[in-house]
């Protein structure tokens, strides 16, 4: 793990302490990455609902629900044909050093 030092005026260092604390933090370092870590998941929800308003003012899908299954479903059909020709036999690939799902008896 890495590690940063933060030079920082004396009343953010106490309120700091203050916050590591009350909160119920262990260290000053735990509060600091809870504030890290929860700054970027607010960065994740910022950037979720960006891409949402995008996808709305976008426009209307083309194609419908019915055509993006078919073309999911097309997808799917293509990446199976695929798996097929590379286990050359027929059957659908297994990941090397998968187990079997048969059982001995």
């Amino acid at each position: 793990m890495g590690s940063l030092n933060i030079n920082m005026p004396d009343d953010l260092r106490a309120y700091i302490d203050h916050r590591t604390r009350e909160g119920g933090f262990g260290t000053p370092t735990e509060y600091v990455r809870h504030l890290i870590r929860r700054d970027r998941d607010e960065e994740a929800q910022r950037r979720l609902e960006r891409l949402l308003l995008e996808g709305l003012q976008s426009g209307t899908a083309r194609g419908g629900v019915k055509g993006l299954f078919k073309r999911l479903h097309k997808r799917v059909d293509e990446l199976a044909a695929e798996r097929k020709g590379r286990a050359g036999n027929g059957k659908t690939a297994r990941p090397k050093g998968a187990r079997s799902r048969r059982t001995r008896a």
